[in-house]
């Protein structure tokens, strides 16, 4: 019997997979990160599992340490206008920067994109983490904005984005061919922002969608970054190191939501794990082995130094203990950068153990086992609220969406997940309403004038 409150699951869609070596697999295709067709079926394959959404994230800068897959791939606002036409239900979402962005030009292109997939969209939110500094340097720009100052225009850059979306009440467009009115003027609005980054007229040149506004998706768990998620996030992605830190921050971020007038339910945590199935446990660690035996312990070092600070692993052996390590601070993702200090600072991990022990796809955790064990894990952390669902990274892909028929049965039996889409927007599978218009219901901010 179907629950209350069930699982949302998001498939991570990133060429032959989340693991750095996915791409040196027999079965693999390492050109898969620009073929259009083969990310078209993953997406299919997702929304045949009744998955919520599919994801597409995004950088924009790469260098020599850059994760394969990330180094020849689409840009991916134009990557889920082809996901939209390939798919009749499932949400998609990608990655945009407010960092190195214009809030009228995405909110047109995201807004573009919903109606073309029938309202389906997400945007996930980043501030852009740059440990190296080199993005800044593909903008025109010397240095990579600060972490408190990134989320200071973030805050700016949603206001006005979705103040953008709200240009146009819902029926301002009357198409009356009897008397030549095409759309009625007291129902466009001029937004009329002015801040200390931006300064935006508006109106935007596109109506609201089937589900008002694209769902707002965020990834940051310091300070700045939760509560930039408590006032506008509807899902956020995580990763934490144990069900007891994530319990302690669902409580935490869920408890935060009320200091800006909502309620627990218009926000979903959703946690990042990297499943890997076997009929048996043997045969699921027989696959967990086979991918990490084609892993080259230095060129995994050269992907971890990308979240450390960039620190250069090659003047260090692998039996060096990883406390040893000179770790500079950096202007990047400071919740990931600081908890791996954490860890590395209270176990006793070497330097060649790192990738394995920092990112999901290498983990050999209570993920990798039978469907029935991955089932039963996934289960524990959805009741115990360390999360609401799942973004299920897959290590290996399209081999690890064999999590579709294996594992998404055994959660709707137990009434965990949904049997069919009961719905056709982002919104409908999320179970969150549609936004007022602010206009439309003379909700003008402070921010307006």
């Amino acid at each position: 019997m179907a629950q209350d409150r069930q699982m949302k699951l998001a498939a991570y869609l990133i060429g032959t997979g989340m693991h750095v070596a996915s791409w040196r697999h027999p079965t693999s295709n390492p050109n898969a990160s620009i073929d259009v067709k083969a990310l078209q079926r993953l997406s299919k394959i997702a929304e045949k599992g009744k998955f919520d959404l599919a994801f597409v994230a995004d950088s924009l800068a790469i260098n020599h340490e850059s994760h394969p897959q990330i180094l020849n791939r689409f840009d991916p606002i134009v990557l889920i206008t082809a996901l939209a036409s390939a798919t009749e239900k499932i949400g998609i979402g990608a990655t945009a920067s407010t960092t190195y962005s214009e809030p009228y030009v995405l909110a047109r292109q995201f807004a573009s994109v919903d109606h073309i997939s029938g309202g389906r969209v997400g945007w996930n939110v980043v501030t852009t983490a740059d440990a190296t500094g080199e993005t800044a340097l593909n903008f025109s720009r010397d240095k990579h904005l600060a972490h408190d100052h990134r989320y200071e225009r973030a805050e700016e850059f949603i206001d006005v984005v979705q103040g953008l979306w709200d240009s146009w009440e819902d029926d301002a467009f009357v198409h009356n061919k009897e008397t030549g009115q095409f759309f009625d003027p007291d129902k466009v609005h001029e937004l009329r922002y002015k801040g200390n980054y931006f300064s935006v007229k508006g109106p935007l040149n596109i109506a609201r969608s089937a589900q008002g506004q694209p769902v707002i998706i965020q990834a940051g768990a310091s300070i700045p970054g939760q509560r930039l998620a408590a006032r506008t996030a509807e899902v956020v992605f995580t990763h934490w190191d144990n069900i007891e830190e994530s319990k302690r921050y669902y409580q935490e971020l869920k408890s935060s939501l009320m200091a800006f007038g909502r309620s627990v339910e218009e926000l979903h945590i959703l946690h990042g794990i990297s499943p890997i199935i076997g009929e048996t446990e043997e045969i699921a660690i027989q696959k967990y082995n086979k991918l990490q035996s084609l892993v080259d312990p230095y060129e995994s070092l050269k992907f971890v130094s990308g979240y450390m600070g960039n620190v250069d692993f090659s003047k260090y052996s692998l039996d060096t203990p990883a406390k040893d390590v000179e770790f500079p601070l950096v202007n990047s993702i400071q919740s990931n950068f600081n908890e791996m200090k954490k860890i590395i600072g209270e176990e006793d991990i070497k330097v060649g153990e790192l990738y394995a022990r920092f990112f999901s796809p290498a983990r050999r955790d209570r993920f990798v086992g039978t469907p029935t064990q991955v089932a039963d894990e996934m289960e524990v952390w959805f009741t115990e609220k360390a999360a609401d669902g799942f973004m299920l990274q897959f290590p290996l892909l399209p081999g690890d969406l064999d999590f579709v028929e294996k594992v998404v049965p055994i959660l709707q039996e137990r009434g965990l997940f949904r049997l069919d889409y009961e719905g056709d927007t982002l919104r409908d599978h999320l179970g969150l309403k549609n936004p007022k218009n602010r206009f439309a219901n003379e909700e003008i901010s402070n921010y307006l004038e």
